[in-house]
């Protein structure tokens, strides 16, 4: 059968038709592990640690229950030998816990704890052996998963005109043009960032901050662009070589996201990764500090995030109805907010939405985020 393609706007109906629900289930770190192995996996990070319980272990469903006990925030990710992500946790407070949820084939990996979320983290070597165990997967999340691959690459399709677009005004000299395209072109990236920073390499080249540079690193991709238009308000030759690569750079995604490994723990994950994109950069300003257009990305996250939930709620329901209804209830709160400011990419500028509106915004995003931090776990439980 053909799979229905997925559309944003008939994920933010949905969303404006999700009912109130009750109250979820505040940490899903305690819950039973559903690991195919030993029990879940401990890391214990701090400020100059990174812990982890045992090293070798059996391929198949792993939970990984991390503690924070350092003085810094902190972000946990489980890598490839080649740098690529097969699942994070960003955004882990002090004296916090969170549990990390992923399919892991047998091979060799690396645990890094990154305080303060900056560097290449402090690293342990995972060994992960044997033959996953066999078992019957949900047709429904199969599903979800192939559903979700086309809508990744869907994105990532709509993604690359509007990036030449966007890179043709700059190519010209035509410094209003390029402002006024911006903030499109970055729409679909947003949607569907945790796939991409799952290669390891695309993400630092077109979506770097200046701040978030790696020693030697040079600065290319949209932010470096954003700059230009907004704080120096010109158009170097520099500027132009940058819009190609970007266009190049994002090619190479498009043509990459149909190899990414999406499983339903990844989709769940992603989704919380795309609120912790809102709560450490849209909401603080910081990520489009020059434009000012944070609201766009706000949205796109959200709309994102709301998508691999809305293809994985019927599982998830069946396991944790409790926990769906309150998702439902906070996807809806988080999406009528929104629209006071705007909607698709008419969204008013962030630098006039003050201290006590970020802070209704920020509310809205933890009440949702720490549900979400729950999904994974309802939809791999048995």
């Amino acid at each position: 059968m053909r799979r229905t393609r997925i559309t944003v706007a008939a994920t933010i109906t949905a969303a404006a038709l999700a009912a109130a629900g009750c109250t979820a289930k505040s940490d899903d770190s305690s819950k039973t592990d559903d690991s195919d192995g030993l029990g879940p996996i401990a890391i214990t990070a701090s400020d100059t640690a990174c812990e982890v319980s045992d090293k070798e272990f059996a391929a198949g469903h792993m939970q990984f229950n991390v503690e924070n006990k350092g003085s810094k925030v902190t972000e946990v990710y489980i890598l490839f030998p080649d740098e690529k992500i097969l699942t994070e946790r960003e955004n882990i407070g002090p004296g916090t816990k969170a549990a990390i949820h992923t399919e892991i084939e047998p091979g060799t990996y690396e645990i890094a704890c990154k305080p303060g979320m900056k560097g290449d983290g402090i690293r342990q070597t995972i060994k992960v052996t044997g033959k996953a165990k066999a078992k019957t997967e949900d047709p429904v999340l199969v599903d979800a998963a192939a559903l979700y691959r086309d809508y990744v690459q869907q994105q990532a399709d709509m993604t690359l005109p509007l990036a030449e677009k966007f890179a043709k005004a700059v190519k010209d000299g035509d410094l209003e043009g390029a402002k006024k395209l911006y903030a499109p072109s970055r729409i679909g990236w947003e949607r569907t960032e945790p796939v991409a920073e799952s290669f390891g390499d695309i993400d630092p080249k077109v979506d770097v901050r200046e701040d978030g540079l790696e020693d030697g690193q040079k600065w290319t991709g949209w932010h470096k662009l954003e700059k230009s238009l907004w704080h120096d308000k010109k158009i170097t030759a520099e500027d132009k070589q940058l819009a190609d690569q970007l266009v190049t750079d994002l090619k190479d995604w498009q043509k990459r996201v149909g190899g990414a490994k999406i499983t339903a723990t990844s989709m769940a994950n992603g989704a919380k990764e795309l609120l912790d994109e809102v709560a450490t950069g849209k909401v603080t300003g910081e990520e489009e500090r020059y434009s000012h257009t944070d609201l766009v990305d706000f949205q796109a996250n959200v709309e994102g995030a709301f998508t691999s939930y809305g293809l994985l709620q019927k599982v998830a329901a069946k396991n944790d109805p409790a926990l769906t209804a309150e998702l439902d209830k906070q996807f809806k709160s988080l999406f009528t907010l929104l629209k006071k400011y705007g909607a698709g990419e008419k969204f008013v500028s962030y630098e006039k939405v003050g201290d006590t509106q970020r802070k209704e915004l920020s509310d809205a995003v933890n009440a949702l985020a720490e549900p979400l931090s729950n999904l994974a776990a309802a939809v791999v439980a048995k």
